[in-house]
């Protein structure tokens, strides 16, 4: 059996770069995709659900060295799961609500950004103050 995941959004934050006790490179980061559709009520609804991304080896070098805040890019890889439910990694805020994260572990990882285009940016996306992953706990 195989599963893969294709995700295309922007990044919320700069990469994070660290290493593993073996020496292989792990940079870890966080995609917003987002859609825009009308409820049944005809209310406009925005949907955004983050994914935590983990490339590793050379991919993680390139990512840490190219990826900022903003940056577009077209993730390839497989979902983790959370060891002990199976499902998305389900964390507590700080204001004490639910939250969940799904994590993508990159095969690939396309920039679809020009430089000028990645920084300091979201692409456009609405994005809440507070809310470009700096909630989820790792």
């Amino acid at each position: 059996m195989y599963h893969t995941i294709i995700i295309v959004g922007n990044l919320g934050k700069d990469p994070e770069m660290r290493y593993t006790p073996s020496g292989q490179a792990v940079t870890s980061f966080n995609v917003a995709t987002s859609r825009q559709y009308t409820g049944s009520n005809g209310q406009k609804v925005k949907e955004t659900i983050w994914f935590r991304v983990s490339a590793w080896g050379k991919q993680a070098e390139t990512c840490n060295q190219y990826l900022r805040k903003g940056s577009k890019v077209l993730v390839e890889g497989r979902l983790v799961p959370d060891q002990a439910s199976g499902g998305p990694r389900v964390f507590t805020r700080q204001d004490g609500t639910t939250g969940a994260s799904f994590e993508v572990s990159a095969n690939t990882v396309r920039f679809m950004s020009t430089r000028s285009e990645g920084e300091g940016d979201v692409g456009g996306m609405d994005i809440p103050e507070g809310d470009a992953g700096d909630e989820i706990p790792f």
